[in-house]
């Protein structure tokens, strides 16, 4: 009797599917029943600049930057199905803890509700919606030098975040502005799927970002170039769920901003072989739809 081998690495087998490290996320496009409404939420209380968009909707973002959010206003849209597959929340970074504890500030000072406030180990967070229920995290990160690591995974968790120790930053600036300050940017996007191991395949599989925590019981969270996450993926209110009614209150669509268009040929050429069918979405972007029917705007920069 003779022991089996051990099986050898292929060497002809293809590279894992890895995305550009220096991907990032771009413009959330929501649709929101009261467009006036939902405007002066974004504006007077997430501190966002306003201006009309080529194709109508308003865009929302920092004064001399891309949009980070844009609302398309429908009076008739079915309202928000929070069991179907779609936003979780979006997040926007701040550049600095000081930025965070004004954003506190503003929304105290309009009196609008907090959903919750957590302390993430990488970030800081605080968490709310807007008129129409689509969620929202405003958060800054720590320094990547004191985010910690237990073997392959980043170590993230859920605490109590201590409001008044950020509303501390204010002593030394504590004059509010009414804008979200410049280097304010579309950190990541939180989305509802219908089964984890179908939006694995294509995020990381296809797409080719990496995972960076499976801790999290029915959620997974994947990043490009070390980043703790650029998206979340969650079943906890949507396991096995269908995507919303068409032109429902909700996503519309989420930007991957790529560096360029060789970069964008790659991943085309993934979602191809992968029997996927992606769509022009104006110059040098392709929209694809991930297994929850998410549609994912794939733009070179």
């Amino acid at each position: 009797m003779t022991d089996s081998p051990l099986p050898t690495a292929d060497a002809t087998a293809p590279a894992p599917a890895q995305i550009a490290a220096t991907t990032t996320m771009g413009t959330v496009r929501l649709t929101v029943s009261d467009l006036a409404r939902s405007a002066n939420f974004y504006e007077r209380m997430l501190g966002l600049s306003p201006r009309e968009l080529p194709d109508g909707d308003l865009g929302l973002g920092v004064a001399g930057g891309p949009p980070l959010v844009a609302l398309h206003g429908d009076p008739s849209a079915p309202a928000l199905d929070r069991r179907a597959t779609g936003l979780f929340h979006l997040a926007i970074l701040l550049p600095s803890r000081v930025a965070l504890a004004h954003a506190l500030a503003r929304l105290a000072q309009q009196r609008w509700p907090l959903d919750g406030a957590s302390d993430h180990l990488v970030s800081e967070a605080l968490y709310l919606s807007d008129p129409d229920g689509n969620g929202i995290e405003l958060y800054r990160d720590r320094p990547r030098e004191q985010w910690r690591r237990s073997g392959d995974e980043l170590q993230m968790a859920t605490l109590p975040l201590d409001l008044r120790d950020v509303a501390g930053e204010l002593a030394a600036q504590p004059e509010v502005p009414p804008f979200a300050p410049a280097g304010t940017t579309m950190g990541h996007v939180h989305l509802q799927v219908s089964d984890i191991g179908e939006a694995e395949a294509f995020y990381h599989g296809v797409l080719g970002f990496d995972v960076t925590t499976r801790s999290y019981p029915g959620a997974l969270f994947v990043s490009a170039g070390g980043y703790h996450h650029h998206l979340g993926l969650n079943t906890w209110n949507s396991a096995g769920g269908a995507p919303a009614l068409p032109g429902a209150i909700g996503l519309r669509s989420y930007e991957v901003r790529l560096p360029d268009r060789d970069e964008l040929d790659r991943v085309r050429a993934r979602i191809d072989a992968a029997g996927l069918t992606a769509e022009p979405a104006g110059p040098d972007a392709v929209a694809v739809r991930d297994p929850s029917g998410n549609l994912v705007v794939l733009r070179a920069a």
